[in-house]
């Protein structure tokens, strides 16, 4: 069995640890001191998306941190250990993963004329979400792909 990772499983799991950090700092930071978040730029203020806005996105952060971090970091860690439960668990993370980008995207689309975003935000928003989301598409292929050897994926 061919013990060497490729360069698709290692773009896998530093993207993964990237989106770990991100989601530390955006998501279960927020938790605990939106106003710190909003400062740093890794969420939305009131005053542009509202008083629902800001309970939306304290209820994402909420799952994201009880769900979609662990199974992320369990995958991570699973996949570096060749465990086939990490193979399991990126996947979900993955299937997350493209999930929360396309409804992100389609509500601030949906919601453009309720919301008061800076024209920058609606410009980046537009390449980073969809690009996330390829990254959850492309991952889920490679690991479903690569099933058969785990000495590439896990």
């Amino acid at each position: 069995m061919n013990k060497t990772r490729g360069l698709g499983f290692w773009i896998l799991i530093s993207i993964g640890i990237l989106l770990s950090i991100m989601f530390l700092f955006g998501q279960t930071l927020s938790l605990f001191n939106y106003d710190l978040t909003v400062s740093l730029g890794l969420q939305e203020s009131v005053e542009e998306v509202g008083e629902i806005g800001v309970a939306w996105a304290k209820g994402f952060a909420f799952g994201d941190t009880v769900l979609y971090l662990p199974l992320l970091l369990i995958g991570i860690i699973g996949l570096l250990k060749r465990k086939k439960w990490g193979v399991y668990s990126m996947f979900g993370s993955l299937a997350i993963t493209v999930y929360w980008p396309i409804v992100s995207l389609f509500s601030i689309f949906a919601g453009k004329n309720n919301i008061n975003l800076n024209p920058d935000k609606f410009i980046s928003y537009s390449i980073i979400l969809p690009l996330i989301a390829i990254y959850g598409l492309w991952g889920m292929w490679f690991l479903y792909r690569n099933r058969t050897d785990c000495s590439k994926i896990g």
